[in-house]
């Protein structure tokens, strides 16, 4: 009787099944609760980028124009109660730190109500080196470029040495290319380095009605450049003038782009467009370059 007791196993069974449940239920809880973790921490990740993506556009602006961009961008999230620092450096860099409290469902019976949640995201400026939407025109990198000081881009050959004028074949010679890529942009990519051909021919009309065009839809009073839908401003290639053995200049190599904003129209007898440069944050890719013409890339960076 003895060694049946001994050999007996039923109450070591109810043990291991107790055990088995025990760690069953402590993997069920870790699998919700870790899921619930990840969800919340890739969604905050996801706000924090964003934000920080939207304050950079702002930071050749105002600083209070970043830090309510960045605002504004956590509220469509429905996380700007998450919001614990912000950094902002002028013309470099935003960054945030979120924090989300998570409620916890099974980890609650080992004594764990709540699991903090932190995301740090930046953003930074950098030079442009590559961009799409590139307007036909240029300006030589050897006139030297000033923000907020008036220039006249010259858009007839006639009367100017060669060199000043900066009308670019863009996808090709002629007046309607020309004129596509003057109210649109180009649409190809271009980059620092790229060689391009200058444009021929008496393009001064198609300049004149392109640039009205372009001043009749932004609808912001003249002189606020801060704007990012005012399509008075436009993308343009600061070149290098290249050698051609002539008197006509007839390519040029990209030497970094400048944004350019265009204070007043065209009459009839003008052939320059009249406008200044101004510093600002675009789409396009981040390139070193030995300079900046003032057009910068966003780029997450933490």
């Amino acid at each position: 009787m003895m060694k049946r007791l001994i050999r007996k196993e039923d109450g070591n069974t109810i043990v291991l099944f107790a055990f088995s449940l025990l760690a069953l239920i402590a993997m069920t809880g870790l699998v919700i609760d870790g899921g619930k973790l990840f969800l919340t921490k890739s969604h905050l990740q996801k706000s924090a980028n964003a934000a920080v993506l939207s304050g950079a556009q702002e930071l050749t602006n105002k600083e209070d124009s970043v830090r309510m961009i960045v605002h504004e961008t956590l509220e469509k999230h429905s996380e700007n109660h998450s919001l614990q620092n912000m950094h902002i450096t002028m013309e470099d860099k935003v960054s945030v730190d979120l924090t989300k409290e998570v409620r916890l469902t099974f980890s609650q019976l080992f004594g764990f109500d709540t699991a903090p949640v932190n995301v740090h995201a930046a953003a930074e400026l950098g030079t442009m080196g590559k961009a799409a939407g590139v307007a036909p025109l240029g300006i030589d990198e050897g006139l030297g470029l000033e923000f907020n000081k008036e220039y006249k881009l010259k858009v007839d050959q006639t009367g100017v040495e060669a060199g000043n004028f900066g009308v670019l074949a863009l996808g090709g010679p002629g007046a309607a290319t020309y004129e596509d890529n003057l109210l649109y942009g180009y649409q190809s990519e271009l980059e620092v380095g790229d060689i391009l051909e200058t444009q021929t021919g008496n393009i001064a009309g198609k300049t004149r009605s392109s640039i009205k065009e372009r001043i009749n839809a932004c609808p912001y009073p003249e002189g606020e450049t801060h704007h990012r839908d005012c399509s008075r401003i436009i993308l343009i290639p600061v070149y290098e003038k290249l050698d051609s053995g002539g008197k006509q200049l007839k390519e040029v190599k990209i030497k970094g782009f400048a944004y350019f904003y265009i204070t007043k129209p065209m009459d009839s007898k003008d052939t320059s467009i009249t406008g200044m440069f101004v510093k600002r944050a675009g789409t396009g890719f981040v390139k070193t370059v030995n300079a900046s013409k003032g057009a910068f890339s966003i780029r997450l960076t933490e």
